[in-house]
């Protein structure tokens, strides 16, 4: 059974546009700079979080401390 081949190059060009939306979609995904910026942003909001900050906080302290008497003495 022959096709129109009017047909055919309409569904050629819907899966053109079809593949070209999801290569799209995949560059927008796998941006380089987008994944930094996610993870920065996933860090940055981890850090916030006062169960996190104020351990982090005390240890910086402590460290500072250490080293303090280290050259002092």
């Amino acid at each position: 059974m022959a096709r129109d081949p009017e047909t055919i190059e309409r569904e050629i060009e819907k899966a053109r546009n079809a593949l070209a939306t999801t290569l799209d979609q995949l560059g927008t995904k796998a941006n380089p700079q987008r994944l930094a910026d996610t993870a920065k942003n996933s860090v940055r909001a981890k850090l916030d979080e006062p169960k996190v900050k104020y351990p982090l906080i005390g240890a910086a302290v402590l460290i500072g401390v250490l080293l303090l008497r280290k050259l002092l003495k």
